[in-house]
């Protein structure tokens, strides 16, 4: 059992990696803009990546902190709470999320993360960087967005391999209960699907409400360029067991996709 801070612990991937690191008997804590919230299987540290504030007292004694907090932001929410560990005098095992192939996208997210990670890699502290593919959240939200348009608009030649939470949060949690690695091996999901058949996926999933038509258009520019050519995939590393169609299947009924 380990003593772990989550930060973004409310969050789409937060909250699976929280349950995760509860059901394996570590104690955890989610360092949160608010004491109240809901009840959960985890301590609140009251505490902003923003500002710096409760930082200090959010990271004193633990022995690994999970930074899943993300956003425009992220650089300088990462170098806060490093500054904050390092002060703490524990060097804790530090795991960052992030994203596979943001080192040959040039999405402006994407830059970002990666100076997040370089943040991480120079801090001193013993750290673990994982990469994941994009989730069955953001894909869905995707084409939810498009659901009663006369079309779906999907680009031509892009690939997924989406990866449902859950796996990256079992994954998270054996980081988490092992040593430091670095950068860790990029992970994906279980299937790498052409962006069109992911959209009449999720229009099937719907019970085919809304017209249906997909339409495959293409992109120019270099951002294109890398997703055609596969960047965001790691198709050696499918350790992801939960595909598209099971994600939908489960959240659709509850109005979640």
């Amino acid at each position: 059992m380990r003593s772990v801070l989550v930060t973004g612990g409310t969050g789409t991937l937060g909250k699976d990696v929280v349950r995760r690191l509860a059901d394996e008997h570590h104690e955890v804590t989610v360092l949160t803009r608010r004491a109240d919230g809901e009840p959960g299987p985890f301590l609140r540290e009251v505490g902003d990546l923003t500002t710096g504030m409760g930082l200090s007292a959010a990271v004193e004694g633990v022995e690994a902190i999970v930074h899943c907090a993300t956003g425009t932001g992220d650089v300088e929410a990462t170098r806060r709470l490093v500054a904050a560990a390092r002060r703490s005098g524990q060097n804790p095992h530090l795991v960052y999320v992030s994203i596979v192939g943001i080192d040959h996208i040039g999405l402006p997210y994407y830059r970002t993360k990666l100076a997040a990670e370089q943040v991480v890699a120079a801090s001193g502290l013993p750290y673990t960087i994982q990469r994941a593919t994009q989730f069955h959240d953001l894909i869905a939200r995707f084409f939810a967005v498009q659901r009663w348009s006369p079309v779906t608009v999907v680009a031509r030649r892009f690939r997924f391999q989406p990866i449902h939470t859950r796996d990256v949060a079992r994954r998270l949690g054996e980081l988490v209960a092992g040593d430091p690695v670095g950068m860790a091996p990029d992970i994906g999901g279980p299937d790498v699907i052409g962006m069109d058949r992911l959209a009449r996926m999720h229009h099937d999933a719907h019970g085919g409400r809304g017209r249906g038509r997909v339409v495959r258009v293409p992109l120019p520019g270099s951002i294109a360029t890398g997703f055609a050519a596969g960047w965001n995939l790691t198709p050696a590393n499918a350790v992801g067991t939960i595909g598209f169609e099971q994600f939908l299947a489960e959240h659709v009924t509850r109005g979640e996709a």
